[in-house]
């Protein structure tokens, strides 16, 4: 009974910044791996960011996003700097979850938050 909640999407302007975050509550072993996806209207859910130990980027954020985790309070991070109108989707978290030290991780996706670029 895990849960993903996602916050700080919003209006910004072109070249602003937006940091997103993603709070996992509920009982569980650990997180392994967190990922941030996001889907345009009309198109379809694409990767955007992951960290696990190595942080990984879509090559149309890399040097804009940065994806952090905090341990302590079971939070992944998103911040966007110099924001485009091609940033505009709905932001969705995901983790991996275990739930003891012996079994494969289970997947669980936040409820998505809207970031709209616009001037």
């Amino acid at each position: 009974q895990v849960q993903l909640v996602e916050s700080g999407g919003g209006l910004v302007q072109p070249g602003g910044s937006l940091r997103l975050s993603c709070a996992a509550s509920g009982s569980f072993f650990a997180i392994i791996n967190t990922a941030w996806f996001r889907q345009a209207p009309g198109k379809q859910r694409e990767f955007v960011a992951s960290i696990n130990g190595k942080t990984t980027y879509n090559n149309a954020v890399k040097g804009r996003f940065t994806i952090s985790r905090d341990f302590a309070k079971n939070t992944v991070y998103l911040q966007m700097d110099t924001l485009t109108a091609e940033d505009t989707a709905v932001y969705y978290c995901n983790a991996e979850i275990t739930f003891d030290a012996y079994h494969q991780p289970s997947l669980y996706w936040g409820q998505g938050t809207q970031v709209t670029v616009s001037s």
